[in-house]
């Protein structure tokens, strides 16, 4: 009889702690699945409002930085079904897959992470050159322009390092012909809106003409590099928390992961010992 009571009390055990790791692991799956959802949502959504699946359109697809959170929002939600299926139905194949996959993950965080802070001075100049290749196709190509104006509106800043970065987009040039010549657009303005509801599109029309002291009070005169290196010290703490965060969710599903393995693994043999 004690016997008996002993391998109930083991088994009564080992069937709690499956059912908490099992549903443990399927919830953070489960999480991170509609996560890939919703930039899968974004993606396509950015696909289609900007009309890419028309048939003059469709041969530039693949350059559509929106394709990038497709892709990315696929892979995510693939990822974590097989390790929601995997967990819920005791799966060993997917959980093999998916803990295969987070490993991968893992890797290319921490190299990523190291070759980011060996290479500073190299990012720099490649963000740099970057920004002045989205300013020079700002007017020819819709996403460039969105982004552009997205960093400059929301760091309040305006060209790469200074408004006069401007020069380099054909349009805004001062030897261009039309309306726009030595000007900035509008997301460079201070205030862009007329008596705060009004969007005025040729608020910073003549700005690289003015001097630094009258320009100051139409246009942000410090560049988007400047921009970004103080948002990046302002948030540091932030960015680092949410990164700890991100690999602990990654390791804490790998442990589960584990777990699981481990406890099915102890159960069949537990079941096999009683025949």
């Amino acid at each position: 009889t004690a016997w008996l009571l002993h391998l109930n009390s083991h088994a009564l055990l080992y069937s709690l702690m499956d059912y908490l790791l099992k549903y443990l692991l399927f919830l953070c799956n489960l999480l991170f699945t509609v996560l890939g959802l919703v930039v899968l949502g974004l993606g396509m959504w950015g696909l289609i409002s900007k009309e890419s699946f028309e048939q003059e359109k469709i041969s530039s697809i693949g350059t559509d930085p929106m394709l990038i959170l497709v892709t990315l929002g696929l892979l995510l939600t693939m990822l974590c079904l097989s390790g929601c299926v995997g967990a819920l139905r005791e799966n060993c194949c997917l959980l093999k897959l998916f803990s295969a996959a987070v490993l991968v993950l893992i890797t290319v965080q921490v190299l990523f992470a190291i070759l980011a802070y060996s290479m500073q001075d190299q990012i720099g100049g490649y963000l740099r050159s970057g920004m002045l290749a989205a300013m020079a196709g700002y007017q020819d190509d819709l996403d460039l322009r969105f982004i552009t104006d997205e960093i400059q509106s929301n760091l309040q800043c305006c060209g790469a390092d200074n408004y006069r970065d401007w020069e380099i987009n054909i349009y805004y040039n001062c030897s261009a012909p039309g309306v726009l010549a030595c000007g900035v657009p509008a997301t460079c303005c201070v205030d862009p809106l007329e008596n705060g509801t009004v969007w005025n599109s040729q608020c910073g029309v003549g700005a690289q003409l003015l001097d630094e002291f009258t320009a100051q009070s139409v246009i942000f005169l410090g560049g988007c590099l400047g921009g970004i290196s103080r948002w990046i010290e302002q948030h540091e703490g932030l960015i680092g928390t949410v990164a700890v965060v991100a690999i602990g969710k990654i390791l804490n599903t790998q442990i589960c992961y584990v777990s699981v393995l481990f406890h099915m693994f102890v159960n069949s043999n537990w079941l096999l010992s009683l025949l």
